[in-house]
């Protein structure tokens, strides 16, 4: 009997096993639109909200944010598996949105930022003047 061998699968295994199941320093996140804003959620259970950092610099929105071994120094851990250190990620945001006007707020172990649409990207009605007709159209 012949045994297939997969080499991406004993990969997986393996980087699982030296790496732990999670990918170390992922932000898990999710994003919609609610009215004329963009909510923007991560899941940080367990950080504290102090040691969060959230910087804009023109349209590049950076969270930095890490966790700290719960365990006393020269305490013997057991069992490990929730990750530890640092955790970042960085989004690309569009011209659309009004970037002076972030609001965070930490609550749950969930970070969520609130990002307002600019005014000068939220629809607008442009008047049509000329002759004797006036006309209202969608812009």
């Amino acid at each position: 009997m012949l045994m297939r061998s997969d080499p991406f699968r004993e990969l997986d295994r393996l980087a699982q096993q030296f790496l732990g199941a999670t990918r170390p320093g992922a932000m898990v996140m999710d994003a919609y639109r609610s009215g004329d804003d963009l909510i923007v959620q991560f899941d940080l259970p367990g950080i504290d909200p102090e040691s969060i950092d959230i910087d804009v610099e023109r349209n590049v929105l950076n969270i930095h944010a890490e966790r700290r071994p719960p365990a006393p120094e020269g305490a013997e851990m057991i069992v490990a598996e929730r990750s530890m250190g640092s955790f970042s990620r960085q989004l690309f945001l569009g011209e659309t949105l009004d970037t002076d006007r972030i609001d965070a707020s930490y609550e749950a172990g969930v970070l969520t930022l609130r990002i307002p649409v600019a005014e000068q990207a939220k629809p607008r009605k442009i008047q049509i003047t000329g002759g004797s007709d006036r006309k209202q159209l969608g812009g």
